[in-house]
């Protein structure tokens, strides 16, 4: 492991610290299933070119930690930034996918469609969501895994890499809006960075960045759609 730089501080001794909040890239998922948390979901070539974008954008920085989702599609975005910097990709279960009650079926085909009448008590409250783990629990979880790493990489630098979900509730909750949302809206696309800045445990700004942006077009999101089709 090479040497931490020295750490960061305001003129009054206050540290600096950085955690970084990045999406897993793309997935290999030619059958369009809303994965969630099921295993064997792994990063498609072209979300490992992703990763290693991304990574390629943080060689730079002052990381001290890098931290992922259990699911190997979140370890194997880490996997080149944590090599980057000498370090290993820790787990944290926190930084996991949020729960969904129609994980494993696919959005318009076959029995597991989603427009089947079997799934409609499911859409009973798009503001939990009664469909999956609610937002406030995300939030919750998020939250502490970043203050975690905010304070074991306090006046550095640190890394999670979570799934779009979690990391679009942690920004929101950041930034203290209203937790339910339209996916559409999500400013989170594949391989990105959310990047939070603090001031000691104070959270003083949110920065974004695309390092994998010219590998977008083309590019399949969760349900195996076009990223140039839901945005």
């Amino acid at each position: 492991m090479s040497p931490a730089r020295e750490p960061q501080a305001l003129p009054d001794g206050t540290p600096v610290t950085v955690v970084h909040v990045i999406r897993h890239g793309e997935v290999h998922n030619p059958g369009g299933v809303l994965y969630g948390r099921l295993p064997g979901y792994r990063l498609s070539e072209r979300g490992r070119q992703m990763a290693q974008a991304t990574a390629d954008s943080l060689t730079d920085r002052d990381i001290v930690a890098v931290v992922a989702s259990p699911l190997e599609r979140a370890q194997e975005t880490a996997a080149p930034i944590a090599a980057a910097h000498g370090l290993e990709v820790g787990v944290d279960d926190r930084l996991v996918e949020s729960a969904n009650h129609f994980e494993g079926l696919s959005v318009g085909q076959g029995e597991g469609a989603l427009w089947r009448p079997r799934h409609w008590k499911a859409y009973t409250n798009p503001f939990t969501p009664s469909w999956g783990e609610p937002y406030a629990q995300i939030a919750e979880r998020m939250l502490a895994a970043l203050e975690d790493a905010r304070a074991g990489a306090e006046g550095h630098e640190a890394v999670l890499v979570s799934h779009q979900l979690p990391v679009w509730t942690l920004r929101r909750a950041l930034e203290r809006k209203r937790l339910w949302h339209h996916p559409r809206h999500r400013e989170c696309t594949l391989a990105s960075v959310t990047s939070v800045l603090f001031h000691g445990p104070t959270p003083v700004d949110i920065s974004y960045a695309e390092p994998a942006a010219h590998l977008l077009p083309g590019a399949l999101d969760v349900t195996g759609t076009s990223t140039e089709v839901i945005g």
